[in-house]
């Protein structure tokens, strides 16, 4: 339309149909648009709605159907636990501490159950309930229906009604009190979750396909603005054949609307790129810091620890189960040794001691937990299990006292009083993981076998000459790689079951070697109640290693019990009344 304008109509214009049509406005271009667009957005907007309901319904139902075998298998450990504790004293025939273990057994059961709907309950052979942790309230037929499954010995995922309400549940059998346990949870609850977002999802996608043809039609019409302006002038021309009316190309035309939108688009590219600088710097500031944090924490967590956070931040309030070494070492008579000396010297004192020891389990392939006072916990097998964790426990345990000795020599040469420690080691099942809040967590250890671990410290003062003490457990993972000798079984303060006790060295002279083994055997006709060749054993023992404490405590004992025989019921299990 650039140029002078021409006088009169444009030559041919009567003899052209097309523009007269236009005029006619029956062509309407926006619902076109809209047809067009609109199943392409129908389209991935429902398959992916589809898509996410269904892998959301798929992941959590698999998640929760987990979590109930879970809780099975926790329930039937802790019932083996029971069995093997009434089979190891004898007693699996006797009914009062067979319904004993099987009241323990649902008090433990009520522990793990975590709503209202959820129940755990157990049917014997006979089809009987046997245990259950809340009140279950089975309509006609619902029992007998139970009971038949419990008696066809059905196990694994299994779905069926009481108390008028279908259930899901995990099953499994427990042979040595002939139960089938159940751990169950209402459909409605289970599916309670999948449910909602399946109906969230679908308000979801019916708003969205109502908001996205709104959008469509306002950005359609605002599309096509500039064409309609267009439309309008030529109309407007070749009804009047006014030639003078014009259409500003630059900025009322289509071509000019791109122009003017990709001057707008570029313009915001470049603020879109000078962000993207500016995110580029904040990440670059950000990973120095993350670096320097890393540095300075890993002062007080194990970097395996820091990097499994920063691998997965949300998992590290879940605990899990291990079986693992810890480690308790105590400084003796720490008070007295803190008022002879000034607060500069001891601080001094432990800061080098404390680095010796950290360095010690550090180079072990441990982690010290924590510093409890003089006192220090560290534990071998997490995050990162290895096979030889207790036997790693118990060289750091060996190498600490080694430390100890140069330590305590530099004590000497700064006129400063020298350290006694005691370290008691165990090995067993316990919960690892980060406990605490997401403001102040620990990762640390927790369980009864750790306690144990800290009454073998305190036992140390109780046996001379023995500064490391292990139980039966390290000395069963240990025994073919470190000497070990029994000293003693004890029921620590807190625990009515005894434990074993050895003494562990890294290495024996030929006269130590000897004394061991006849120790042992003195030891073994001990508690076989022969007392008289145990005491030959034992004098035997202070012959080679006079002064021996530990031969001459059995021998004390072996002096008594000929005096005054012990009971029937003996097994020599010494019972602490202190930590």
């Amino acid at each position: 339309m650039d140029g002078p304008p021409r006088e009169g109509p444009p030559p041919n214009a009567v003899d052209r149909p097309g523009p007269v049509g236009v005029s006619c406005g029956a062509v309407n271009i926006r619902p076109k648009i809209v047809l067009v667009v609109l199943p392409l957005l129908i389209a991935p907007l429902v398959l992916t709605a589809v898509f996410s309901v269904t892998s959301a319904r798929a992941g959590i139902t698999a998640v929760a159907t987990s979590f109930l075998q879970f809780k099975a298998e926790q329930l039937r450990s802790y019932a083996e636990g029971q069995w093997n504790l009434l089979a190891a004293n004898g007693l699996e025939n006797d009914p009062a501490y067979v319904e004993a273990s099987q009241a323990a057994l649902e008090t433990f059961a009520r522990g793990l159950v975590r709503s209202r709907t959820e129940r755990i309950f157990a049917f014997s052979a006979e089809g009987t309930l046997a245990m259950k942790s809340g009140e279950i309230a089975a309509e006609p037929g619902e029992a007998e229906a139970l009971a038949a499954l419990a008696r066809s010995g059905t196990t694994g995922w299994q779905t069926f009604r009481l108390g008028g309400a279908d259930r899901v549940a995990h099953a499994l059998a427990f042979e040595p009190f002939r139960w089938t346990l159940f751990v169950s949870e209402e459909s409605a609850a289970f599916y309670g979750a999948t449910n909602r977002i399946l109906e969230q999802t679908g308000w979801i996608l019916g708003v969205s396909l109502a908001v996205s043809v709104l959008l469509l039609l306002l950005f359609a019409g605002y599309l096509t603005r500039p064409l309609r302006q267009v439309v309008d002038a030529m109309t407007a021309i070749i009804s009047t054949g006014d030639l003078s009316r014009r259409v500003d190309v630059l900025y009322r035309d289509e071509t000019g609307r791109l122009g003017h939108s990709f001057n707008l688009m570029t313009s915001e590219l470049e603020k879109a790129y000078g962000e993207i600088k500016g995110y580029a710097l904040r990440a670059a500031v950000s990973q120095m810091k993350e670096q320097k944090i890393r540095h300075i924490f890993q002062k007080y967590v194990p970097r395996s620890v820091i990097e499994q956070f920063f691998a997965n931040p949300e998992k590290m309030l879940v605990g899990e189960n291990r079986v693992l070494a810890v480690l308790f070492s105590d400084i003796r008579s720490f008070t007295t040794i803190s008022e002879r000396m000034r607060p500069e010297d001891l601080v001094d004192s432990l800061n080098r001691y404390f680095s010796r020891m950290v360095d010690v389990v550090m180079n072990r392939g441990g982690i010290v937990d924590k510093y409890i006072g003089d006192a220090v916990m560290a534990f071998f097998g997490a995050p990162v299990h290895h096979d030889d964790d207790a036997l790693q426990s118990v060289l750091s345990a060996l190498d600490m006292l080694e430390s100890l000795a140069d330590f305590n020599r530099w004590q000497e040469d700064k006129g400063r009083q020298p350290f006694r420690i005691g370290v008691g080691i165990n090995y067993g099942p316990v919960t690892v993981g980060n406990i605490g809040s997401e403001r102040k967590m620990d990762y640390t250890v927790i369980g009864d076998m750790v306690n144990l671990a800290s009454r073998l410290e305190g036992l140390t003062k109780k046996y001379p000459g023995e500064a490391l003490l292990v139980s039966d457990s390290v000395h069963d993972e240990v025994k073919t790689s470190v000497p070990c000798r029994l000293l003693d079984r004890v029921a620590v303060k807190g625990r009515r079951t005894g434990s074993a006790i050895y003494g562990a060295r890294r290495t024996l002279s030929p006269t130590e070697e000897k004394a061991w083994k006849v120790h042992g055997e003195g030891v073994a006709l001990f508690y076989e109640r022969r007392f008289d060749e145990a005491s030959a054993r034992f004098r035997a023992v202070l012959d080679l290693l006079p002064g021996d404490p530990n031969a001459a405590r059995f021998l004390e004992r072996c002096a008594a019990f000929r005096a005054a025989p012990p009971p029937a019921d003996w097994d020599g299990v010494v019972e602490m009344k202190e930590k």
